[in-house]
């Protein structure tokens, strides 16, 4: 493609250049030509070649300008006769054509034959004193020369944009080359790492494209590497989540086959009561990582939304969650700023915003409360959950939306809760297109804020 881009050019500039040599060389010819047959036009008029045609002087001439361009001259009186025709076959025979009907009446014509390769010129004879064109000099004369000529350019031509063809692909092969090679260098480390080469970065700078598309595929790199080792982390944290309620459940069991069949009816309630509270933590771990990942295929497909508007809808939540607060001691408290609708898939957004507050009441204080706030503007639909607990310090903050992450551990498990809440949270918030952020001031409270659009767009 890079070789027919250059050749096709020259090809087409050889052509342009032939003809364009062609017509000029034509136009040379018949001004040179009518310059000399105006010469001898008037030479037959001096010598009243018309009424006399036997001048030598004059008819030399004529001969003379027939031989030099390999041509034709043929005088016509104004009785359209032939009174000479350099050819002799014509001679004395009367001549009616277009041109010399128009050189009569003073329109002097030079026509070129490009299909014969010949160039007939008429000029008008009129006598000394008078204006009135009395005869008519015909003149034909052979364009091969031009033609032998542009066929000598043409082949030189040709072996130039032959030459300039070959030096063309030559170039054109080793630059593809010398272009080529870095991106088969990325190509080959980019299979290297696809063969399990471990590898941080690519670095190839021979070009601004090539040092960009190395610095593109070492950031996905480091993406997928991120990726990997959160996948990791991901898998090890569920099955240690999973393993810990079955380790509890298999050592009550064992010390109940150890006691036998004297175990005292306290005893074995306890225990009992015990393995439920395992099985039930596991069911619950179970039915979290199978909400996110019903959000992970949401998220890709696509999800139902409808306009609610979001007092009433955070209203609903609060009142499901009034029992837990009032054991807790927390009051719950709704501010509508602004009313404000907004689209949203109820099912999955009461989940997130349930799992706000509450958070908000299992770490907050006897005596505490739980503030939401609803406001909006044109564009965007905010809701603010605040709480009066027990804060999150600042370096766990930027964690704290990771699956199984949790700030205490320990105080954690008593509160219970598996560690995938706010994982929860934020999936069903970027499912909205919208944003999620956290600031806290530890032993104060937290203040969650989730900003989504009015308009949901697939």
């Amino acid at each position: 493609m890079i070789c027919l881009v250059g050749i096709l050019p020259s090809i087409i500039l050889r052509y342009a250049l032939l003809n364009n040599y062609e017509d000029r060389a034509v136009a040379v010819r018949i001004s040179d030509v009518q310059s000399q047959c105006q010469i001898i036009a008037n030479h037959l008029s001096t010598y009243q070649y018309l009424d006399d045609p036997n001048s030598d002087v004059v008819n030399a001439e004529l001969e003379q300008l027939s031989n030099l361009y390999d041509g034709r001259v043929i005088v016509v009186n104004s009785d359209l006769k032939i009174i000479k025709d350099t050819y002799t076959i014509s001679q004395g025979k009367t001549m009616i054509s277009e041109e010399v009907i128009k050189c009569f009446r003073k329109e002097t014509t030079a026509h070129y034959d490009d299909v014969n390769h010949f160039i007939e010129i008429t000029t008008p004879i009129s006598m000394p004193g008078s204006e009135e064109v009395e005869g008519v000099m015909l003149t034909s004369i052979s364009a091969n020369t031009i033609m032998d000529t542009k066929e000598r350019l043409g082949i030189r031509a040709f072996l130039l944009i032959a030459i300039t063809s070959i030096l063309i692909v030559v170039l054109a092969f080793f630059g593809s080359l010398f272009i080529v090679r870095p991106f088969r260098q990325i190509v080959r480390e980019m299979d290297d790492i696809k063969d399990g080469f471990e590898k941080d970065s690519i670095y190839v700078p021979d070009f601004i494209e090539t040092e960009a598309l190395s610095l593109s595929v070492t950031q996905m790199i480091s993406r997928m590497e991120a990726i990997d080792a959160s996948r990791q982390e991901f898998v090890s944290n569920v099955s240690h989540e999973l393993k810990t309620p079955i380790t509890s459940i298999k050592v009550l069991a064992d010390s109940l086959v150890q006691q036998g069949e004297d175990v005292p009816a306290e005893l074995y309630r306890e225990f009992m009561e015990d393995i439920v509270q395992e099985i039930d933590r596991e069911t619950e771990i179970i039915n979290d990582l199978l909400t996110l990942v019903k959000m992970d295929k949401g998220a890709a497909e696509g999800m139902e939304v409808t306009s609610v508007d979001m007092g009433s809808f955070v209203e609903r939540i609060m009142e499901r969650l009034t029992p837990i607060a009032k054991k807790a001691e927390v009051e719950l408290i709704l501010e509508v700023i602004h009313p404000v609708s907004a689209d949203i898939n109820e099912t999955k957004f009461t989940l997130a915003v349930s799992n706000l507050i509450e958070n908000g009441i299992k770490y907050n204080h006897p005596g505490g409360s739980v503030h939401a706030k609803i406001d909006g503007d044109y564009q965007f639909c905010t809701i603010e959950v605040s709480d009066t607990g027990m804060g999150i310090p600042e370096e766990s903050l930027p964690h704290i939306f990771e699956r199984f992450y949790r700030v205490d551990k320990s105080h954690s498990r008593e509160i219970g809760g598996t560690g995938l809440g706010l994982a929860i949270t934020r999936s069903v918030v970027l499912m909205h297109r919208g944003a999620i952020k956290a600031d806290s001031v530890e032993g104060e409270g937290t203040t969650f804020t989730v900003k989504i659009p009015r308009k949901y767009m697939s």
